[in-house]
């Protein structure tokens, strides 16, 4: 399976961005998250959901701002971005995980992953 994140740019404080990521190649999941990692940063943790059924977890960082979705059909996965700072500024990555609810968050429990799209927030 490869997964492909677009919808990155540059916006305005406040703004908004949808990011897409697009999986090709059959795949059987039980998660698809997001991720990113700012300069010097550790990857973070931002948002996944559950491939079957729905479910959705954020991190506190951006629960309120950002929301995730999908389309099973189109094996797509979406996370839209409002209420954007200078603090989102990262490449965002999305990622497949076949692994539990406990570890949604964990980097380490994804097994394949994007190649990441650039979001930029000027002040």
């Amino acid at each position: 399976v490869q997964l492909q994140a677009s919808g990155g740019g540059l916006v305005q404080t406040g703004g908004s961005l949808r990011l897409s990521c697009a999986a090709s190649g059959g795949f059987s999941v039980s998660f698809v998250g997001w991720f990113r990692q700012g300069p010097g940063k550790e990857r973070e943790f931002l948002a996944a959901i559950r491939w079957n059924g729905g479910a959705t977890y954020y991190a506190d960082s951006v629960k309120g701002r950002f929301t995730i979705s999908k389309d099973n059909a189109k094996k797509l996965t979406y996370l839209q971005m409002n209420g954007l700072k200078p603090s989102d500024t990262a490449v965002y990555f999305c990622a497949l995980s076949n692994g539990i609810t406990s570890s949604v968050s964990a980097p380490r429990m994804y097994h394949a992953w994007g190649q990441g799209t650039l979001v930029t927030v000027s002040s």
